[in-house]
């Protein structure tokens, strides 16, 4: 196993406890010096918050353990694609290096439909990294969306 895949082994984990609580299954771990500083899932639901992207949430964590907003240095490690917000915050928290699984062809801002996080345009780009664990991170969203289409089609047979 590369070092790679070990760390988005434990994003997966943060997506398997977004899936748990019934949240679109992201999860996000940002790492410094080989560990850990942020973690973060999806909690858009839990929260009634928009900007509760697993992303946002371990960003935000990575910052309150370094004291600072500048994450220069760091590797953020994502099952999916970042959306344009989540990709913004990226370049914005100076992050270093971008690993993510899955493809996001509907809402990817990081090759997919645009590529906010090596825009030449931006005083920042960040290194991306593609396709660590895609398959394990999209079998986890084809499950969760097949789950919720039989319960939503469940619901309206019942009514």
């Amino acid at each position: 196993m590369t070092e790679d895949e070990r760390w988005m082994q434990q994003a997966l984990a943060e997506a398997e406890v977004a899936y748990q609580e019934g949240e679109v299954p992201v999860g996000a771990v940002v790492v410094s010096e080989g560990r850990i500083i942020g973690r973060g899932h999806n909690q858009t639901e839990g929260l009634q918050d928009p900007t509760a992207h697993a992303e946002i949430l371990a960003i935000g964590a990575a910052a309150t353990h370094l004291k600072s907003w500048r994450l220069s240095g760091t590797s953020i490690y994502v099952t999916v694609e970042p959306c344009p917000m989540c990709a913004g915050a990226l370049v914005l928290a100076r992050i270093k290096r971008l690993i993510c699984g899955a493809r996001d062809p509907k809402a990817g801002a990081c090759g997919s439909l645009f590529n906010i996080v090596q825009d030449r345009r931006l005083n920042h780009r960040v290194e991306l990294t593609e396709g660590i664990l895609a398959d394990q991170a999209s079998e986890l969203l084809r499950s969760f969306f097949q789950q919720r289409r039989l319960k939503e089609g469940g619901d309206r047979e019942g009514q």
